[in-house]
């Protein structure tokens, strides 16, 4: 266990943080995933900008990597072209 009070801190921060991001991770697999079950063009065009956005800020916010991000957008635009 830490012995300096900054570390003890610290530690509840980084708890507290791995929680606030594991949620907001969770909840963007569970939208991608969710995205992935729609055959209906007219809806997976509709919800395509609201994925990306969210992508794009857990990015941003170093919660997923950039790299991820993209190639997660890239997928699910391919996906969308591919439905009739």
């Amino acid at each position: 266990m830490a012995n300096h009070k900054s570390s003890i801190k610290r530690i509840r921060q980084a708890d507290k943080k791995k929680l606030h991001n594991r949620y907001y991770a969770k909840t963007a697999r569970n939208a991608v995933r969710k995205f992935r079950a729609t055959v209906d063009k007219v809806v997976a065009i509709e919800m395509l900008p609201k994925i990306s956005a969210m992508l794009d800020k857990l990015a941003k916010k170093n919660i997923i990597h950039k790299n991820k991000a993209s190639n997660l957008k890239s997928k699910l635009a391919i996906y969308v072209n591919k439905l009739a």
